[in-house]
């Protein structure tokens, strides 16, 4: 029990040192990050949006009463980047990997997630 509270914790601060240093990379961020996103159809605007939206879903997912609506969002979030990487050609494997992770932190924190898509007991 001990060793699964301390994987919940690594994992949970990973993706939240993610999403926290990728929201404020849009805040904060060099031209080059711009670059990119305006080359993915993103404004400097709505790329400031996107960074307002990670760090509200971090912050619900953070918080154990909304985690779990928190993971769902992230999960969403990272859908929609997968789908934009592969819109444009861009290599989709990070937002898969986080993702992954992201998922992974749900099973761990949530076992009744585990038992209802797996039927474990």
């Amino acid at each position: 029990m001990k060793t699964k509270r301390i994987i919940d914790r690594v994992l949970t601060g990973l993706i939240a040192i993610i999403f926290i240093g990728s929201a404020f990379m849009k805040f904060f961020g060099s031209d080059e990050a711009l670059k990119t996103a305006i080359n993915l159809g993103i404004t400097p605007s709505t790329y400031i949006v996107i960074g307002i939206i990670e760090i509200i879903c971090i912050i619900l997912f953070l918080i154990p009463r909304t985690g779990i609506i928190g993971i769902l969002l992230l999960i969403a979030y990272m859908g929609g980047a997968i789908a934009t990487h592969l819109s444009h050609g861009v290599s989709f494997v990070e937002p898969v990997v986080i993702s992954a992770l992201v998922w992974i932190v749900a099973f761990v924190r949530y076992s009744e997630l585990s038992q209802r898509l797996f039927g474990k007991v």
